[in-house]
């Protein structure tokens, strides 16, 4: 028995095209885009006054299997994402041990099988993400890797970032920067500035990442490599890429719902859950991503979600771990752009189709005869978003008890319901 999508209002961000259609799925593939289509013994799903969109694709998160079990596992972080209405997600390398190999990529990859989305392995830069020796790409790819990274470590050695750069010319596959000097960012816990000096907390200036995007991006117009900058947040660094974008094809670059939401004035209080790398910024920054998103400057928006343990999380904020969890809060926090000034359909092209480009995915778009990964979300529900809501095995947000607009309703992957929230449905 298929599944009949009728009344919904689609945004199909590839072919631009947006109204009112039905879809109907049949054995994991789109088999019909079109008005009134009849029904028959089809599972229907009416979307009447609802949103209907390619599944979100996140090139940033963090799943912690293997070695941090505790924390997230792939199972667990996928239950999380399609709460969310992710069908596709790409996990960083930063595990115990460091995804640097074949053997590791292949068990990310296996894993994701048996989840609720598509799982996609990042591979490190270099090995142990030391930054010394360059990882062995190819094997990698060859297990499925989809782009490489040291995210959480920054490629200080302009000789070895120089050189992972020259090899994506070969394999294709952007190398992921976590533009940091740490030189700079060394002993800091949040963003360098009044607050930080008021609270006596080691700070992180706004150079250490601005500094290190213009050397990244002046490799990427040495070597013609394709450079993909994580997690901006100054407004310095997005007018670097603007900047240099007019005459280099070959950057992207991404921001996280929380940059365009909070600022440093999160921490006050010591809050741990407000605790991010790179941290946040100034609410001039802020305002600034939100305008690089807008002019197409930043080409994605990512949830950087990095789960926890509440007894890591609450060893004083000194100690605490970077980072905080983003997959459940992550449309409402984009649709808050529309605010901004910013069309739903361009919100929609950032969080599918748009970061599919990016690392080269037949995925990100809805099409006759291609995968059904699909989301039908309501804009206008109002929830609170408590503990009970969270599907992470941690807890580590700073967004618990607000308020949010924006509610996932299905995410459908493969032609499968992976998600469906009853209370919000008729």
């Amino acid at each position: 028995m298929g599944i009949l999508i009728k009344n919904g209002y689609l945004i199909e961000p590839k072919t631009k095209k947006e109204d009112k259609f039905d879809i109907l799925i049949e054995d994991g593939l789109v088999k019909k885009i079109g008005k009134n289509i009849p029904t028959k013994n089809h599972k229907v799903i009416d979307c009447k006054n609802k949103i209907v969109c390619p599944g979100f694709i996140d090139i940033h998160c963090h799943l912690r299997e293997p070695g941090r079990e505790d924390e997230e596992t792939i199972y667990t972080g996928s239950l999380s994402a399609v709460s969310g209405g992710f069908t596709t997600i790409c996990c960083m390398p930063n595990t115990e041990p460091p995804l640097d190999n074949k053997v590791s990529i292949r068990f990310v990859y296996e894993k994701g099988k048996n989840s609720l989305c598509e799982v996609l392995p990042i591979g490190t830069i270099t090995k142990k993400r030391e930054g010394k020796e360059i990882a062995s790409y190819f094997e990698m790819i060859e297990e499925n890797a989809v782009a490489f990274s040291d995210d959480g470590n920054c490629i200080m050695d302009s000789n070895v970032m120089r050189r992972a750069l020259e090899y994506t010319l070969l394999h294709k596959k952007p190398i992921i920067s976590h533009s940091e000097d740490e030189n700079l960012s060394k002993n800091g816990v949040m963003n360098e500035g009044f607050i930080s000096t008021k609270l006596g907390l080691g700070g992180i200036p706004k150079e250490a990442e601005e500094i290190m995007v213009e050397r990244d991006i002046k490799l990427a117009k040495l070597t013609g490599g394709r450079l993909h900058l994580a997690h901006l947040t100054t407004e310095e660094a997005v007018e670097s890429v603007r900047r240099n974008k007019k005459q280099l094809k070959n950057i992207t670059c991404e921001v996280t719902t929380h940059h365009i939401t909070l600022t440093e004035e999160a921490v006050i209080g010591y809050n741990p859950n407000a605790k991010v790398s790179p941290p946040l910024r100034t609410e001039k920054d802020r305002i600034s991503l939100i305008e690089g998103l807008k002019d197409g400057t930043i080409d994605c928006i990512v949830t950087d979600h990095a789960p926890h343990s509440f007894e890591e999380k609450e060893s004083g904020f000194e100690n605490a771990p970077f980072g905080i969890i983003g997959f459940e809060t992550f449309l409402p926090l984009c649709l808050k752009l529309v605010d901004y000034g910013m069309k739903l359909k361009d919100i929609i092209y950032k969080i599918t189709y748009a970061p599919a480009k990016i690392l080269n995915l037949d995925r990100g778009f809805i099409e006759e005869e291609k995968q059904a990964n699909i989301v039908i979300f309501d804009p206008d529900i109002e929830w609170i978003y408590t503990e009970k809501e969270i599907k992470s095995k941690s807890k580590n947000t700073p967004f618990l008890n607000w308020n949010l607009k924006g509610k996932i309703l299905y995410t459908i992957y493969n032609g499968k319901i992976v998600y469906k929230d009853e209370r919000f449905l008729k």
